[in-house]
Parts: structure tokens; sequence; C-alpha cells
């Protein structure tokens, strides 16, 4: 008789003389039809795979699709790619670039250390400490980041002079908040005041991913709390903070182009610069769009190999 069973998405057939499902053999066939003791050997099981026409099809389609994007952008001469390599290295292009990294890595060190005190204190048993820390996140999560690089941009128009001293008491000396917050100044502070309430909340999830057991061991063992954070909960957090952080620093790459509004010299500003003088509007924004995808796909693959550093040991 024949019996079939199933193992997973495999159908498997097997073959016996007897009412039992016979083992596979992986033994040679054998020779002249005998086998063991003489008696006649049981054919070799054939496995049978099933069919999955579904992913051909899906490949099929998706093969189709690649290959007429393909041919829409090296067969449509509007694309102009002789003047995308023409200001794909453009000096004016690259110096964007380099500024547009200079602004990512500012908002995401400052953004960082200011996220990781206020999940500090969205942690703190503290209720003005707690509370702080929840309407900061709260209120700068709620105000589009635009508003705030024009927020910080004219803060002269409320505060034309910052003085420092004695908090209601008298100052020391002023200075002009011109002087003090110019447009980069702007810039960096008002997307690194941004990133920190996004990047406290990763912390703070990270750092409440870490089993509590941990925190008492190593109180009991004596160790100073500002080394359990650093050196026990903090290495296991990161495992959980990487892949989120990662994605928030790719997002802030994009997001500095939103301060093309203060004729920063990032990228998208520059490009913008270049197809008002030339008129080649959608080759430009075709090099724009290359550096971006160049400078994400490396962070991304830096993401790749920090997850993994972290994640050694995981089950």
């Amino acid at each position: 008789m024949r019996a079939h069973r199933r193992y997973g998405w495999d159908r498997v057939l097997l073959a016996s003389g007897s009412g039992s499902a016979a083992p596979a053999r992986a033994a040679a066939p054998p020779v002249n039809g005998a086998g063991k003791n003489g008696e006649p050997e049981s054919p070799a099981l054939k496995v049978i795979t099933t069919r999955h026409p579904g992913r051909w099809v899906a490949a099929a389609v998706i093969a189709v699709l690649l290959a007429m994007v393909a041919s829409a952008l090296i067969t449509n001469p509007a694309w102009e790619w002789e003047v995308v390599g023409e200001f794909l290295f453009a000096p004016s292009v690259l110096r964007a670039v380099v500024f547009t990294l200079e602004l990512t890595a500012l908002g995401i060190v400052f953004g960082f250390l200011l996220g990781t005190v206020l999940a500090l204190m969205r942690l703190s048993k503290n209720p003005l400490l707690s509370s702080a820390a929840w309407g900061y996140i709260a209120l700068f999560r709620s105000i589009p980041l635009i508003l705030q690089l024009l927020f910080w941009y004219n803060l002269a128009l409320l505060y034309p002079r910052l003085s420092f001293g004695v908090p209601f008491g008298p100052a020391f000396f002023d200075i002009g908040t011109m002087d003090l917050i110019g447009p980069v100044t702007a810039a960096a502070l008002g997307l690194a005041l941004h990133q920190a309430a996004y990047a406290a909340e990763i912390v703070r999830a990270g750092l409440l991913s870490v089993d509590h057991g941990q925190r008492e061991a190593a109180a009991a063992l004596g160790i100073p709390r500002t080394r359990q954070l650093l050196r026990i909960v903090l290495p296991q957090a990161m495992r959980s903070i990487v892949p989120t952080a990662g994605n928030e620093i790719i997002g802030l790459v994009k997001g500095t182009s939103v301060v093309y509004i203060m004729a920063l010299p990032e990228l998208f500003y520059q490009v913008q610069v270049i197809y008002n003088r030339n008129g080649r509007v959608m080759a430009l924004l075709l090099v724009a769009t290359i550096w971006y995808l160049v400078m994400t796909s490396v962070m991304s693959v830096a993401q790749h190999y920090i997850e993994r550093h972290y994640g050694k040991g995981r089950a």
C-alpha cells in the first residue's frame, strides 16, 4: 500500500510492502534485486516537492517591470545623462555633499547625547525630571522640523541680545543673538533638538528591553550605578537601539534638505541653484537623488555591521 505524509511544504511518498510507512533509505540500489538475507529490496523513496508557480509568475512580473524601468531611464533622452555626469562630481555639488554630512553628524551626535539624558530623566523616579523630559519630547515631536528651523533662525526677533549671568540676577555680559546663532548654528541646533526628542524614546525603549535582573545582579555585586549603565545595561540595550537609531540617522540625512529655506548650501539647495541657472531640472534632481542614494546606502551597510557586532551571542 501507499501512504502520504506532509513535512512542512514538501510531500513525501512512502512505499512499503506492509501497513506501516518505511523509513527513507540512503543506500545504493540493490544488486540483482536482492537485499539483506536474500529478501527483496524495497525501491528507493521518491521525494516530490510542492510546486510554486506563483513565485515564478511574480519573479517574471518583477523582471519585466525592472526591464521597463531600465529602458525608460536609458532610452529617454530627457534624463540627459551627459548633464548628470557633468555635474555629479562638480566641486559645488561635492562641497554640498560634505556640508550635508556635517549637518547630519552634528544633528546625530548632539541629538543622541541630549536624547540619552532625556531618556534617563524619563526613567527617573523623580517626578519633576520625568515630567520635564516628557514635556520636551511631546513638544518637539509635535512641531514640524521646518518650523523649528525657522524659529531658531529668527530668534533675534524675540531676543536681540542674549545675556549670561546669575539666573534672575545681574548679567555678567551679553552678546547679540545674530552673532551667537548664525544660519549654520541655527540649522545644527534645530536638527539636534528635533532629533533629541526621537532619540530619547529610542534609547528609553532600548534600556527597558534589558532584563531588570541584570541591574539587580550588578547592584548585589556592589557595582556603581554609572558603571552598571555603561558596562552592563547599555551594551545589551544597543541590540534594540541600533536598528531604530540607524533608521533615524538615514532619515536625518534626507531631512537636512529642509534647511534649504535658510539658504544654506546643502545638497538639495545647491542643485536648485544650478538648475535655476541652466534649466536642467530633471538632470540636477537626478544628481541629488544619486548622492542621497549613495549616502544612505553606505549608512545602511554600516548599520548592518554594527547590528551584527552587538548581536553577538544572541540565540
